[in-house]
């Protein structure tokens, strides 16, 4: 069954995520990234950052929280069994630190009606505690027929 293109445009969130010290920690050494700014209280509190900050792909887990009322929403009716991750793909705009509190929404971009399958693209603005961009985020799912 096809994705009505009347969901287009549909919202989700906000959504609200604060940012951890120990989460940025967890997140760089779960993805074996051992760069210091990330997981060395001593050598980042002598940076320009004045402390730890989280590397750039942190952003799936704040703004990766849009995908679950999307997969959940009963008006889609998406049949999960043929639903897979197609691609994402994030733009950065500001450097995360601990503590910030990040506030994540999203819409439904676009709904391509292809002959055996539809792409779906959810695209989600991050901003920060004091209302600045601290990423987009464009995941597209694609849902055989």
């Amino acid at each position: 069954m096809a994705v009505d293109k009347k969901f287009i445009g549909k919202k989700y969130g906000p959504l609200t995520y604060e940012v951890g010290k120990e989460k940025i920690k967890e997140y760089a050494n779960a993805i074996k990234n051992p760069d210091p700014h990330y997981i060395d209280d001593d050598f980042a509190k002598n940076t320009k950052y004045g402390g730890i900050i989280a590397p750039p792909t942190f952003a799936v887990v704040f703004a990766g929280m849009l995908a679950d009322p999307f997969f959940k929403d009963p008006e889609l009716n998406l049949n999960y069994a043929m639903l897979v991750h197609g691609e994402q793909e994030f733009e950065f705009f500001e450097v995360v630190r601990p503590g910030d509190v990040i506030t994540s929404s999203g819409k439904i971009l676009n709904i391509e009606d292809k002959e055996k399958l539809d792409i779906v693209t959810l695209e989600g603005i991050s901003k920060n505690q004091e209302g600045t961009d601290v990423c987009r985020a464009t995941f597209t799912f694609v849902i055989r027929k």
